[in-house]
């Protein structure tokens, strides 16, 4: 007896999973997007992207899903089309069963500005471009002179990630200069001098020279009596007093 009652109670349990399957499935085709809702997560850090830009760029290329049959709100092509502006780094657009699109965005992180002969705009911590905001200024070391894309997507890139990995030459490097020969040279924060790096072939070490010349002369000598500190040459440091 207690056998046949399992049974029905399973039977009848099975025939009401696939009744509310099949209910909630034949009602999700008629049923609307009644909300967008947007999340930029970084927006306490940056602001290059609100909500209204994101919003505005779906009713611009006619994706905005408000008043649309759910099943026909494609959520790929609404990320595809977000990912077109170059402020943003990512996008998660998904739906929820009572009738919302939500908008997960990420912003770039830039780590150099830009102000050269190919024009204004940042280099993010992926090593693509992006335009500067008239909203918001991000605070990165500056890189000014004959700067052509391809020195910054490369080796100026790779010299910013340097520089935000070390705490040290982050804290001192305020502005770098590329001369029309792309040979380098760097503006502290602290000194009145300029540094010569020269081209970036073993920049890390250059910098570790410097370091150690800052630590054991500098306290002897002081800040102020060299205009020029020059690493180009191989393990050597050449100064030029004022």
């Amino acid at each position: 007896m207690i056998r046949i009652i399992s049974i029905v109670v399973a039977t009848l349990l099975f025939c009401y999973i696939v009744f509310i399957t099949f209910f909630f499935r034949e009602m999700r085709r008629d049923y609307v997007c009644h909300d967008l809702q947007v999340v930029v997560k970084d927006s306490l850090d940056k602001h290059f992207v609100s909500e209204g830009d994101l919003i505005g760029l779906l009713k611009k290329a006619h994706l905005n899903p408000i008043d649309k049959q759910m099943n026909t709100v494609n959520t790929d092509q609404i990320e595809n089309e977000l990912l077109k502006n170059q402020m943003i780094a990512s996008v998660e657009a998904y739906k929820t069963p009572s009738g919302i699109i939500k908008l997960e965005v990420k912003q770039k992180v830039p780590i150099l500005r830009i102000i050269g002969t190919s024009g204004n705009y940042y280099v993010d911590n992926l090593g693509s471009v992006m335009p500067v905001s008239s909203r918001y200024v991000a605070h990165v070391p500056i890189v000014s002179g004959y700067v052509e894309k391809e020195l910054a997507v490369t080796d100026l890139y790779k010299f910013a990630l340097f520089l935000q990995k070390n705490e040290f030459w982050n804290n001192q490097i305020e502005q770098i200069y590329v001369e029309p020969d792309n040979e380098i040279e760097l503006i502290p924060r602290v000194g009145d001098h300029r540094i010569i790096l020269g081209t970036f072939d073993n920049f890390e070490e250059k910098l570790n020279n410097l370091q150690l010349f800052y630590e054991q002369a500098i306290p002897k000598v002081g800040w102020k009596k060299y205009n020029v500190i020059n690493l180009k040459y191989n393990n050597q440091i050449v100064c030029t007093k004022k």
